[in-house]
Parts: structure tokens; C-alpha cells; sequence
């Protein structure tokens, strides 16, 4: 098929409903050798950890992981892979906000399955999977905040888990990933994912720098979290003030 590349597209699922991983892995294996599935997972940590393992070319993504959202996911995920959004749900409101988020294409779970795979043929192209309706609806979104994405802050891009990271490293700036990691009820390799992620929108690469921007502009604050457009700032002196002597700082 001329969709698919020379190389077999390597294909990564994501449903927290194991029967429903088992029917999609047995149609991504039935398509061989054209594509190839790498691993399953059912949660973030899961998606996450198999994103860095295997290096896949699409991931399928269900948006309902349980007690987790898979929205939450799609910008990590975009980032490295072309992401094919699977779900039940036929809100057009849910097509706009995945693909603004970074997804490239959204396919029901009702549709046969030639068409599944035609649409992982089409993402791994660099093409869209969209309906005609849904494509208009996405590019006025985009076309309206052109111009205050331009106008945003590093910072803006960042996600409710990913904020609570930063503020959890600022509240221990002194402490070991694992300390962190536990605070958090996390992974110590999910946190590392985090921070990796959180790194590359702010454009640093350790974190004596993201303790400093995070307390620049209050991110530790408890609305932070919740206020992603917070606009108030601090003098820069009274950061450094308030961080001490910066080889206190895990790195």
C-alpha cells in the first residue's frame, strides 16, 4: 500500500481496557509487515517509559485511561511521535481540543477496521485524520490563538502534573529525584520524564534553572497550578535572594 513506508511503521497502543489492547494488537499484527507494534500500556507512566524504549513512529491513544486523562499525554507523546487519537466519544469539541493539543488525527473505535489502519498509514505521512467539519473547526481555533500563543510564556505550555512537579522541586530544591518522586507518588522514571518535558519547554536543561524561573514567576504557588496564564513576576534579586547558595540544588 502506498500509505505505508518501506520501513514497517512502528506502532505503540495506549487503552486502559486490556480486551480492547488485545483486539488492536492482533490488527496491528495482522497488517504485518507494512506496521509493527512495539508495546502496549494502559496508564502514563506506562505510555511514557514505552515511548523511550521503543521510539515508536504512531501512537494510538484512547483519551479515557481510567482515573487518567489522555489529553494530558497528547503534547509529551506529539513531540516525538505522530499521535492517532481512538475513542467512542463523538463530540466535536474532543476532535478540536486533542488535535490543538498536538494530535494529529482522530478515529472512532466503531469504524472498521481497514479504516484504523489506513488512518495510521496516514499519520506516520505527516497527513491529517480529520472529518471536513472538524479540520474547519480545529484551524479557527488555531487561527484565533495565533496570537496570544506568540505572546505566552514558556511556562503557559505547561501541564497540571507537569506545574506540580516544578513545585514539588522548588519545595525540596535540595532533595534527590527519589525523595521527589515518592513525595509525588510517582516513579523516579516518570519523574525524570516529567522534568525532561518540563526542560524542554522552558529551554533549560537542569534544575538549579527551573528553580529559579519557577520561583521568577511563582509557579510553586498553589494557584499556579492552577492559574496557567498568572502574569505576576518577581524581581530577579528577590529570587536570588530567596534561593540561597545555588549548589544547594539537586541537579
Amino acid at each position: 500500500m502506498s500509505i505505508f513506508a518501506t520501513q514497517p511503521i512502528r506502532v505503540l497502543l495506549v487503552d486502559d481496557h486490556r480486551c480492547v489492547l488485545w483486539g488492536l494488537a492482533k490488527l496491528i499484527e495482522s497488517a504485518r509487515p507494512q506496521l509493527e507494534l512495539v508495546d502496549v500500556a494502559t496508564c502514563h507512566s506506562e505510555a511514557l517509559a514505552a515511548m523511550q524504549k521503543h521510539r515508536p513512529h504512531v501512537v494510538l491513544l484512547d483519551l479515557d485511561l481510567g482515573g487518567e486523562s489522555g489529553f494530558d499525554l497528547v503534547p509529551q507523546l506529539a513531540s516525538q511521535a505522530a499521535v492517532l487519537i481512538l475513542t467512542g466519544l463523538r463530540d466535536p469539541a474532543t476532535q478540536e481540543r486533542a488535535v490543538v493539543a498536538g494530535a494529529r488525527g482522530v478515529i472512532y473505535k466503531t469504524e472498521p477496521a481497514e479504516l484504523i489502519l489506513k488512518a495510521i498509514g496516514r499519520v506516520h505521512a505527516g497527513e491529517p485524520w480529520l472529518d471536513r467539519s472538524a479540520m474547519g473547526r480545529v484551524l479557527q481555533t488555531l487561527s484565533r490563538r495565533q496570537g496570544t500563543q506568540s505572546e505566552a510564556p514558556p511556562h503557559a505550555a505547561l501541564t497540571a502534573a507537569e506545574r506540580k512537579v516544578v513545585a514539588a522541586v522548588v519545595r525540596q530544591k535540595s532533595a534527590p529525584n527519589k525523595v521527589i518522586a515518592a513525595a509525588l507518588h510517582l516513579s523516579e522514571h516518570t519523574l525524570r520524564n516529567h522534568l525532561s518535558s518540563i526542560y524542554g519547554k522552558l529551554g533549560i536543561n537542569k534544575r538549579v534553572d527551573l528553580v529559579l524561573h519557577a520561583m521568577e514567576h511563582q509557579l510553586a504557588q498553589p494557584s499556579a497550578v492552577l492559574d496557567q496564564d498568572r502574569p505576576a513576576r518577581v524581581p530577579r534579586d528577590a529570587v536570588d535572594g530567596q534561593l540561597g547558595v545555588a549548589s544547594q540544588v539537586q541537579f
